[in-house]
C-alpha cells in the first residue's frame, strides 16, 4: 500500500492549462499500452482537489453528452468552496489538513494504494506531512508556457528515480521514490 502522485505533465511542467484545462493532453489520443488501467487496478482510494474535481463535473458529468464518474473507488475531495454532485459516486466532501483524512483513506483502501489524482499542490501537502511514498510522471511531448505546477515544493532530499519507461512516440513514464525523512 502506498500514497501515489501519478499524474501527466508537459515538458515544462505544468499539469493543466493557464485555463485549469486538460484539453492539451487529450490532443495524444489514449497512450500506446495499458499502463493507466495496471495502475488503476491497484488504487482503492482517491483523493484530489477542487479544481480537478470541478473540471472533471464540468467536461465530463455536466457536457451535452453526460459520462458516468470515471471512477469505481471512493474519492476524497479537497476543498474549502461548495461544488456540484455526482450521483451514484462514492465522493467524499473533505477540508482540513490530509494527515487525519489520509488515515480514513488507508483503512478503505485496504492493501490497495492512495492515489493523488491532482493537483500538484494537494500532492504537496501530502509531501508536506511525510504521506507521499511515490511520485509518478508521465510526461507528454508539448510544452504550455504557464498553468497549474507539476509539484510546487522544494523537494529535499532528492527524489529516487525508480523507472523510466517509454509509452507510445510521445510519451515517457517516469517513477521516483519519495526518501522517507523529508527533515520531520
Amino acid at each position: 500500500m502506498k500514497t501515489i502522485y501519478y499524474t501527466a505533465s508537459s515538458l515544462d511542467g505544468f499539469i493543466a492549462d493557464s485555463n485549469n484545462s486538460l484539453e492539451w493532453l487529450f490532443q495524444f489520443g489514449e497512450p500506446d499500452g495499458d499502463t493507466f488501467n495496471q495502475f488503476l487496478s491497484g488504487i482503492g482510494a482517491i483523493a484530489m482537489g477542487s479544481t480537478t474535481y470541478q473540471w472533471i463535473y464540468d467536461h465530463q458529468i455536466a457536457n451535452p453528452q453526460p459520462q458516468v464518474w470515471p471512477y469505481q473507488m471512493p474519492a476524497w475531495v479537497f476543498t474549502t468552496r461548495e461544488l456540484p454532485i455526482v450521483a451514484d459516486a462514492d465522493i467524499r466532501f473533505v477540508r482540513g489538513e490530509v494527515e487525519p483524512i489520509h488515515t480514513t483513506m488507508k483503512e478503505v483502501a485496504g492493501e490497495k494504494s492512495i492515489w493523488i489524482v491532482g493537483g500538484g499542490d494537494l500532492a504537496g501537502q501530502f509531501y508536506d506531512a511525510n504521506l507521499l511514498d511515490e511520485i509518478t510522471v508521465t510526461f507528454a511531448s508539448v510544452t504550455l508556457g504557464s498553468g497549474a505546477p507539476l509539484f510546487p515544493r522544494t523537494v529535499h532530499p532528492p527524489l529516487q528515480l525508480q523507472s523510466v519507461e517509454r509509452v507510445g512516440h510521445e510519451f515517457v513514464e517516469l517513477r521516483y521514490q519519495v526518501p522517507s525523512s523529508q527533515g520531520k
